[in-house]
């Protein structure tokens, strides 16, 4: 649980305190850096006794639309109130003479988040496992049964499992570093089985054990959700399938394990599929069909890895941590291709 305790900020993405604090209208704040993620760059801010959370685009990214914070602000304005386990927004700031980028403060979720294959000083029966699971599941079942419409959430479903496949086949061709044959590979697979649109939802797109804030003295509660840089209304399918793309099971591969984002094969552990059979339960939908979703969550996790290696590659940031982010794009292409080959996740 250590692993998630702000640091100092690290060197190259420092804020100007100054100006922060003067734009919030205080006369100091403390300014600490939250050391994981690999997108949007996350800050603990202090003023006194309240503390409050800064989000901004990672410098030096030329990839405008996904760090769109004006964009992401206002998604969580808007769907706060009727899905409080997404943060309160404090503030947006759209003035780039502040921090030179837009950003936003938002209240600070206090809980645990579990990073990694085996979580930190936290010890849990399988059991206990099990239900943290099923919490998972039954709140990414709660997120796509909000009224979307209602709430003045937007989006575009129609034609959005296309224009997904299209978008991030694109994103790849742009961002590509290396020769990564099984991404190619995968990509063509995904444009020839483009399945009917499944209903729409409002879609997480990113959802994982690292951005869940669970009850520190029951983690079978889940008391808030993070990062909602990619949010939109889609498929829900699509989202289910990024869940469980990010499922790694007890017998995958090493590689594999070792990029795993959270803790998901502990003993008690759900399996994919049963994973994607308690959402279809919990939520009515039909889940047939899975092996396109699963593969295309793994082909974007792929480009998504390549998008920051590359930002590496070409001296945008000196974070270290990508250096071997290229080795993540050959595991996760492999993943999909070999499930492809054997016609299921």
């Amino acid at each position: 649980m250590n692993a998630d305790a702000p640091r100092a900020v690290r060197a190259g993405e420092e804020l100007d305190v100054a100006r922060l604090a003067s734009f919030m209208g205080v006369l100091s704040v403390a300014v600490e850096q939250f050391p994981k993620g690999h997108s949007n760059l996350t800050y603990l801010v202090r003023s006194g006794d309240r503390e409050y959370v800064l989000r901004r685009p990672p410098f030096g990214s030329k990839v405008k639309s996904a760090h769109d914070m004006g964009r992401e602000a206002r998604i969580l304005q808007k769907l706060h109130p009727v899905f409080p386990l997404a943060p309160r927004v404090v503030s947006v700031c759209d003035d780039v003479s502040v921090l030179g980028a837009p950003f936003y403060l938002m209240e600070r979720v206090r809980g645990v988040i579990l990073r990694g294959p085996a979580p930190r000083d936290l010890s849990l029966s399988p059991g206990q496992v099990r239900a943290m699971c099923d919490a998972l599941v039954s709140t990414l079942a709660a997120l796509h049964a909000v009224d979307w419409r209602a709430a003045g959430l937007e989006g575009k479903p129609e034609g959005y499992v296309r224009r997904q496949v299209e978008g991030w086949t694109k994103r790849w061709h742009d961002a590509q570093t290396d020769p990564v044959p099984d991404v190619d590979a995968i990509a063509r697979w995904l444009a020839e089985r483009i399945p009917a649109e499944r209903g729409a939802a409002f879609i997480h797109n990113d959802y994982k054990y690292d951005n869940i804030v669970l009850d520190p003295s029951d983690t079978a509660r889940v008391v808030g959700v993070l990062d909602w840089e990619m949010s939109t209304v889609g498929d829900p399918l699509m989202d289910l399938g990024t869940a469980v793309g990010y499922w790694i099971e007890e017998g995958d591969s090493e590689p594999s394990k070792a990029f795993a984002f959270g803790p998901t094969f502990l003993p008690g552990s759900f399996s994919r599929a049963e994973f994607v059979d308690r959402y279809g339960k919990l939520s009515g939908r039909d889940v047939s069909g899975m092996l396109f979703y699963y593969c295309f969550a793994q082909f974007k996790l792929a480009v998504i890895a390549q998008q920051i290696y590359k930002r590496y590659v070409e001296g945008l940031t000196k974070d270290e941590r990508f250096a071997g982010m290229i080795a993540g794009v050959q595991i996760v292409a492999r993943a999909a291709v070999e499930a492809a080959a054997r016609g299921s996740f």
